[in-house]
């Protein structure tokens, strides 16, 4: 993966002059991205990959164009590489972009938990998962799931929230807006593609 980057990328991608002469080693890391790519809020997959490249990020990969990125940094706290990323992004965009930083630990688990939810409450139409910045409290955690309703089933695993449907996608009212009045923020997949980025990028 090489050595640390030039020292006007280090802040961005999360060196400190500490690091670089201790030679810290790279973690990888996974950022999904909200709500980029519709809405007027244009952000090309190519271009992602160039300025994550310019700021001295390592092996920067992408999948399908609503903002799923693998990058090592030796940055150890998601927080931290959150609010450097979203920094970087909004320079570069003109618009906010809320990032939400995962290990492939993370990535790996809402995968299988997704599976398990599934299994246990079988959509016979979608599956979403909304990505937190954390796990919510046991209280959030208790509204999020009361959001379920007649063919709209709502589990709370982790720092995920399972929306599985009985019925069309644009017909339910379980979205993951009603869960940002409740947490915050969140940004939302299918099933099938956090799977698939498990599957690319997970742990092991």
């Amino acid at each position: 993966m090489g050595g640390p980057p030039a020292h006007g990328s280090m802040v961005a991608s999360g060196w400190t002059d500490q690091e670089s002469e201790s030679g810290a080693s790279m973690a990888m890391w996974i950022a999904l991205l909200r709500a980029v790519n519709v809405g007027g809020r244009p952000f090309p997959m190519a271009r992602l990959r160039e300025i994550l490249t310019d700021a001295g990020y390592a092996d920067v990969a992408t999948h399908i164009q609503t903002g799923n990125v693998r990058f090592g940094s030796p940055a150890r706290s998601a927080t931290r590489l959150a609010a450097m990323l979203e920094e970087l992004f909004l320079a570069d965009r003109g618009f906010p972009v809320a990032t939400f930083v995962l290990t492939p630990g993370e990535l790996s688990a809402i995968a299988a938990d997704a599976a398990r939810v599934a299994a246990r409450h079988t959509p016979s139409v979608g599956h979403y998962v909304s990505v937190l910045d954390a796990p919510p409290t046991g209280a959030d955690a208790r509204r999020i799931e009361n959001l379920s309703r007649d063919r709209e089933r709502v589990v709370v695993a982790g720092r995920a929230v399972h929306l599985l449907y009985d019925l069309p996608y644009h017909e339910a009212r379980t979205s993951n807006a009603a869960i940002e009045r409740i947490v915050g923020r969140a940004t939302n997949r299918n099933a099938r593609v956090i799977a698939a980025l498990a599957a690319k990028w997970g742990a092991g």
